[in-house]
């Protein structure tokens, strides 16, 4: 009987996992495979996760993105390469929607069980790892600003109210952005860099490949307020990426871009605090053993 760790976060999403804990362990039972849990815990170090590592055939982690981002960082950290499943039960699962995972537990354990593992792309900002996206600027630290009880309780819906509060505050910040492909200075009001497609459930880089050893950098450039609604129009109908206005978004491909900024500005990887600026993002091709991705 072959082992698999499962790595869970009790927290995460309205803390539906509890109530789904003897549904995964069975199905995975009825596979032949013995599985181990550990639950994540602010008072243990996620690394103990990870101990006799090797003798497990694949991880599985249940929770949101934020949840994939730490597990992601302690399995570099550790050099563990062995393949990931994600059984999404986050707030949001962007990433799960990327790789087109199913968010019904059974479908998604099933699919994961018979797929086979695949190299995906994930990024690196400075000294981090990234599975879905690096952003800074507007709206882009709202998961950091709510209380995680007020998360967990009201769910998506906390996002939207902080996200008015944010809309009702615009703010332009100052940049430099360098790379083989691109030289920008100037102003904007918030950028986001995928390896994949979703953030906020909002399908901003639909254009991007989680295994092209590329990442997508989208930049809404600090334009002027009559312009806001059409872009904001644009976005929300999925299509600033085609014959978009070049004076509102930067949009580009690439493996690495440097990116400076004037400003006192936090940044977010996948939901969780980033690294402080100048960031050095970077494609790391071919990064991740992935189980259940489909195209």
């Amino acid at each position: 009987m072959e082992k698999v760790k499962f790595i869970y976060n009790p927290n995460s999403g309205e803390r539906r996992i509890a109530h789904e804990l003897d549904k995964i362990i069975e199905i995975y039972q009825r596979e032949n495979f013995l599985l181990v849990p550990f639950r994540m815990d602010r008072n243990r170090p996620l690394s103990d996760a990870f101990i006799d590592i090797d003798d497990y055939s694949h991880i599985v982690v249940s929770g949101g993105d934020g949840t994939v981002d730490l597990v992601l960082n302690a399995m570099k950290k550790l050099d563990v390469d062995i393949p990931l499943g994600i059984l999404p039960s986050g707030t949001a699962n962007d990433f799960a929607k990327a790789i087109n995972l199913p968010f019904g537990t059974k479908e998604c354990i099933e699919k994961i069980i018979k797929s086979t593992p695949k190299r995906i792309d994930i990024g690196k900002v400075n000294d981090k790892y990234f599975i879905n996206v690096a952003s800074a600027g507007m709206f882009t630290d709202v998961s950091q600003k709510i209380n995680p009880d007020f998360k967990n309780n009201l769910g998506k819906v906390s996002y939207y109210i902080k996200g008015i509060e944010e809309a009702l505050n615009l703010r332009k910040f100052n940049i430099k952005v360098s790379s083989r492909e691109v030289s920008y200075e100037g102003d904007m009001y918030l950028m986001l860099i995928f390896n994949g497609k979703t953030a906020g459930n909002i399908n901003l880089a639909y254009k991007a490949k989680v295994d092209d050893g590329l990442l997508d950098v989208i930049i809404v450039k600090g334009v002027i307020l009559p312009n806001m609604l059409p872009l904001f129009i644009s976005i929300l109908k999925g299509e600033h990426l085609d014959g978009y206005n070049k004076d509102d978004i930067l949009y580009f491909k690439t493996k690495d871009v440097n990116i400076e900024c004037r400003d006192e500005l936090t940044t977010d990887i996948d939901g969780e605090k980033g690294p402080d600026f100048p960031l050095y993002i970077e494609c790391i091709e071919d990064g991740l053993q992935i189980l259940g991705y489909e195209e």
